[in-house]
């Protein structure tokens, strides 16, 4: 396998170059390589802020200061990982079933290589395709989902498929095991009193905001880390986990969740679970400020690179 790396040379400064993520060389789907960053530019499932379909390219831009090592892990990610940028997905802007289907064409035969894809959204609707083109070689995952919402709704607005309903569709079509699934930062208002419980009620494990707080991190990892156990997994990163002060430029804002540094913490603390796939997504960029929420999620999707880099040294 050849291998691919961002450039580094005293000739080339982080601002120079084409707008792939941290630089890294353009690949093709026939290109072999560890991790394929993918962006998904798709805002069909939007159901408030619609725009997201510029996060993917907002991600990349804001990823020009993302450099080869994490200093946390004392790793350099490119002397274990080979990794590019496959580019965009298809997208049929007036035809959200066919961009679905499209997505997933896209994605499959990436990840039947042997790549772990990487994908910067697009709405969370995208995780749906994103989870049967992974699902397809790896079979059932478990579920890692950070998010202020559960998007387990059966409909969203009368429609199957939306940013609401990602992982109820996924579930209905067996692609993760809700008694290994996870999710992390649950909060806002509801329609009802007893919204919260519903994905525990399809067997999630269900994480609120507060209980998440109260827990504090390390016994939120050994949470994760226990409840995904050994099982391949999936992990899926809702910009608006965070806080919108740390992340103001995303489609459905949710006051009192965690900052941008606790959100590290938090990922770089499950390096043992095997990782099949990862999207991050709900990127907004005509609502962030300064980059505020670009910059904090191509640092996340760095953070997913890096605990592939960590297992593969561990190996």
């Amino acid at each position: 396998m050849t291998r691919h790396a961002p450039p580094q040379s005293p000739g080339s400064p982080r601002f120079r170059g084409i707008g792939t993520y941290s630089r890294l060389p353009q690949l093709t789907p026939e290109d072999r390589a560890d991790f394929a960053i993918i962006g998904v530019p798709f805002d069909l499932g939007a159901s408030f802020r619609s725009g997201q379909r510029f996060g993917p390219q907002a991600v990349r831009e804001a990823s020009r200061l993302v450099r080869q090592s994490n200093p946390f892990h004392r790793i350099n990610v490119y002397e274990h990982l080979s990794g590019g940028d496959y580019g965009d997905t298809p997208i049929f802007p007036a035809d959200l079933e066919k961009s679905i289907a499209a997505i997933e064409e896209f994605v499959r035969p990436i990840v039947a290589t042997g790549a772990v894809p990487v994908s910067l959204g697009g709405d969370h609707t995208v995780s749906l395709p994103l989870l049967r083109a992974v699902a397809a070689t790896h079979g059932k995952l478990a579920l890692v989902h950070f998010d202020s919402h559960s998007d387990t709704d059966d409909t969203l607005f009368g429609s199957k498929i939306s940013h609401g309903t990602p992982f109820r569709r996924a579930l209905d079509e067996g692609l993760i095991d809700p008694q290994h699934s996870i999710q992390i930062g649950i909060r806002g208002s509801t329609v009802t009193a007893t919204e919260a419980d519903d994905p525990r009620s399809l067997g999630f494990e269900a994480i609120e905001a507060h209980q998440m707080f109260s827990l504090g991190i390390p016994k939120l990892i050994e949470r994760i880390l226990a409840r995904v156990g050994a099982r391949k997994a999936y992990l899926s990163f809702d910009v608006d986990f965070l806080d919108p002060a740390y992340a103001p430029g995303t489609g459905t804002p949710e006051v009192g969740g965690p900052s941008t540094r606790e959100a590290l913490e938090l990922l770089r603390g499950l390096a043992s679970i095997p990782f099949a796939g990862f999207d991050v997504v709900e990127v907004l960029p005509s609502f962030d400020h300064g980059q505020i929420t670009a910059l904090a999620a191509a640092n996340v999707a760095f953070e997913c690179i890096s605990l592939l880099a960590v297992r593969r040294r561990s190996r």
